[in-house]
């Protein structure tokens, strides 16, 4: 069989690296104490099971403060948008700025808004009105 019988008995220390290393670390912890560790292990487990109930309350809260419902001004749609923030109708396509009273027409500085009244009598309602408008140039403030 084996002209060797001594040397099939052979010892394998090559687990023992992982070993030591563990109980090396182990001893390490012992020494400086492990209640940094646990204090540690509980801080993250309350964070974590803390954090989605304020990000949750968190959240609700913003939105109530900065959730804006009301009606488009020129078509009368009901909107919901942020505060101060702009955005479009759906209905008209109207520009809106949103405020915390509601929703404004949203008019570049400079621009006149001005709303047009019909005095014609409703008799004649076959008549065209001639309307003309003079676009004015910008003020200067300087002089």
């Amino acid at each position: 069989m084996y002209s060797q019988g001594s040397n099939n008995y052979r010892i394998n220390f090559s687990g023992l690296g992982c070993w030591f290393t563990l109980i090396a670390i182990a001893l390490l912890l012992g020494s400086i104490g492990l209640g940094w560790l646990v204090k540690s292990i509980a801080i993250i487990f309350v964070l974590i099971s803390v954090a989605p109930f304020v990000l949750f309350f968190g959240v609700r809260w913003w939105l109530s403060r900065n959730l804006i419902e009301g009606n488009c001004p020129v078509c009368d749609t009901p909107l919901t948008g942020l505060n101060k923030a702009q955005t479009v109708c759906p209905n008209c396509r109207t520009q809106l700025q949103v405020t915390r009273s509601g929703f404004e027409r949203f008019t570049p500085e400079g621009t006149v808004e001005v709303n047009a009244v019909d005095v014609t009598s409703s008799d004649r309602s076959d008549e065209a009105v001639n309307v003309s408008v003079e676009v004015l140039p910008p003020v200067d403030e300087e002089g």
